[in-house]
C-alpha cells in the first residue's frame, strides 16, 4: 500500500461540491488514523426506517419458525433471501395510537409513542431517528435523510390533523421533520454545499480531485472508488432521463448558475422510478458516511398513490387497503420489495470483512397490522446485523406479553447506534433480543 495517509474525512472536492467517500481499507476509519501498530476501528452503524401506511393483508403477514428456513407469509416473499439476516417481530404495539382510532391518531407518533394533541392542533414527540440524529449528528454532514415518495397533507381528519398522517419524523414535538420528496433535490442534499443550478455534473466537479487521490491507494481501493463514482454517475443519469421523459421538475445535481428557468413543483409521477430513486439514494448516504440516519416514507398513512404498473389502478392505496384481496397482497409486496431492492444494494457494498448491510439495521413498520385499522399489534420487519449486534435469522413474539411496547424496540435500537437513554415513550427497558 502507498504510504501516504488519509483520514476518514478526506473528502473530494470541487466548486460548489464536497463528496464524501466510501469505506476503504488505505483510509483510516472514521476519524483515526492508520498506522502500523493501531488496527483502524470498525465501520459505523447506520439505521434506516421505511414506512408503509395502512398495514398489510391480514392473512398474509407472518412468519413461522427461524433462521434462514423460516418460513414468511406471502406479503414478506420479496425478503426470503434475507431471512438469516432477518428479525421478525409480530405483538408490539404503541398504546398512545390506541386513543384515536384512526389513521392520524396511530401514525403521528408511531417513531415516539407520545401522545397526540386533537382538535387540529400539533403536538407529537420527537422521534427516535431525531433523538439519534441530534446525538451523534455533527460527526457527518446531515444529522439525517428524511424522504418521501408522496406529498404531505395538511388537512384535518376527524378532529386529528393530516400532518400526524404525513409525518413519520419529527424534529421536536410541534415539529415534523421536512419531508423531501423530490429525488434530485435529495440528491443535492448529498453532494452539494449550497443548492444552485447549472449544467455541470457533480461528479465532473471532483473528477481532478478523484484522479489526485486515487494515485495514493491501494489497487482493491481503486476498484471500489472506481464502482462507487460509477453508481454515483448513474443516479445522475437516471435523475436527468427522468426530467427530459417531463417525470421531475426541481432542481437537478448541478453547480454553476442557472441556465434554464426552475420548473415548475412537482414529483415523478411514475412511482416505480420514484421509489428506487430514493432508495439508490439513500444508499449513497450511508456508502458516503454523509448520514448514518435515515427514514423512508413510502407513502402516507390514509393515502391517495395508484399502482398501474401492477394493474391496480382503480382505488387509491387507502381503500385498497379495507379489503384482503389479491390486488391488496401485490400492492403490499410492493412495498416490500424497496426493502429488498436496499437489501441487495447494500449487501453488495464491502466495508472491511463485513458489508454495508451487516453494518446497518433496517427497520419496516406501519402504524396498524391491517386495514381494517388494527393497531392492537404492530408489523414489523429488520434487516441487518447492526455491526454485529443484532441476530439474524430471529422470529420473536410478544402477543399476549405486559412488556410489548414498540418503544422498547427504539430503546434497542439507539443503544445500538451509541445514544444511551433509560426511557423513551412508554418504554424503561431495550428489548434483550434484539
Amino acid at each position: 500500500m502507498n504510504k501516504k495517509k488519509f483520514s476518514r474525512r478526506t473528502i473530494l472536492r470541487g466548486l460548489g461540491v464536497s463528496m464524501a467517500l466510501p469505506w476503504m481499507e488505505s483510509m483510516a476509519a472514521w476519524g483515526q488514523e492508520i498506522s502500523a501498530n493501531k488496527p483502524s476501528q470498525k465501520a459505523p452503524t447506520r439505521m434506516a426506517i421505511l414506512f408503509a401506511g395502512c398495514g398489510f393483508h391480514r392473512h398474509e403477514w407472518w412468519a413461522r419458525g427461524n433462521g434462514s428456513k423460516m418460513e414468511l407469509g406471502k406479503v414478506l416473499h420479496p425478503l426470503n433471501d434475507f431471512r438469516d439476516r432477518m428479525v421478525f417481530i409480530k405483538g408490539l404495539y404503541n398504546a398512545e395510537a390506541l386513543k384515536g382510532n384512526i389513521h392520524s391518531s396511530q401514525t403521528g407518533n408511531l417513531l415516539s409513542g407520545a401522545p397526540l394533541s386533537a382538535g387540529g392542533t400539533i403536538r407529537s414527540g420527537t422521534s427516535v431517528d431525531q433523538i439519534v440524529a441530534q446525538r451523534i449528528g455533527q460527526q457527518t454532514k446531515l444529522p439525517s435523510l428524511v424522504l418521501g415518495c408522496e406529498k404531505a397533507n395538511p388537512s384535518v381528519h376527524k378532529n386529528y390533523s393530516m400532518l400526524y398522517s404525513s409525518h413519520i419524523s419529527w424534529s421536536s414535538p410541534t415539529t415534523p421533520t421536512p419531508l423531501e420528496v423530490y429525488p434530485a433535490l435529495a440528491f443535492d442534499q448529498l453532494f452539494k454545499d449550497k443548492a444552485q443550478k447549472g449544467d455541470q455534473s457533480v461528479l465532473d466537479a471532483v473528477l481532478a480531485d478523484a484522479r489526485d487521490f486515487r494515485r495514493g491507494i491501494s489497487r482493491l481501493d481503486q476498484q471500489k472508488l472506481d464502482e462507487y463514482l460509477n453508481s454515483v454517475r448513474e443516479v445522475e443519469q437516471r435523475i436527468e432521463q427522468a426530467g427530459q421523459r417531463g417525470e421531475l421538475q426541481g432542481w437537478r445535481p448541478t453547480l454553476t448558475g442557472p441556465n434554464i428557468p426552475r420548473p415548475r413543483d412537482g414529483y415523478p409521477q411514475d412511482i416505480v422510478e420514484h421509489m428506487k430513486l430514493m432508495c439508490d439514494i439513500l444508499v449513497l448516504a450511508f456508502q458516503t458516511d454523509t448520514t448514518r440516519v435515515c427514514t423512508l416514507k413510502l407513502n402516507n398513512d390514509h393515502g391517495t398513490l395508484r399502482f398501474p404498473h401492477l394493474g391496480v389502478d382503480y382505488m387509491i392505496h387507502h381503500l385498497l387497503s379495507h379489503n384482503d384481496t389479491d390486488d391488496w397482497l401485490k400492492v403490499n409486496q410492493f412495498f416490500l420489495e424497496q426493502m429488498a431492492y436496499l437489501a441487495r444494494r447494500m449487501d453488495a457494498i464491502q466495508e472491511g470483512d463485513r458489508t454495508l448491510l451487516d453494518n446497518s439495521m433496517l427497520m419496516l413498520c406501519s402504524s396498524m397490522l391491517n386495514g381494517h385499522h388494527d393497531a392492537t399489534q404492530l408489523p414489523v420487519v429488520m434487516l441487518g446485523r447492526a455491526g454485529g449486534q443484532i441476530k439474524g435469522g430471529q422470529n420473536l413474539d410478544y402477543s399476549g406479553k405486559s412488556d410489548r411496547q414498540m418503544c422498547r424496540l427504539y430503546l434497542s435500537m439507539m443503544h445500538k447506534m451509541g445514544v444511551q437513554l433509560d426511557r423513551f415513550g412508554d418504554a424503561e427497558q431495550p428489548m434483550a433480543e434484539v
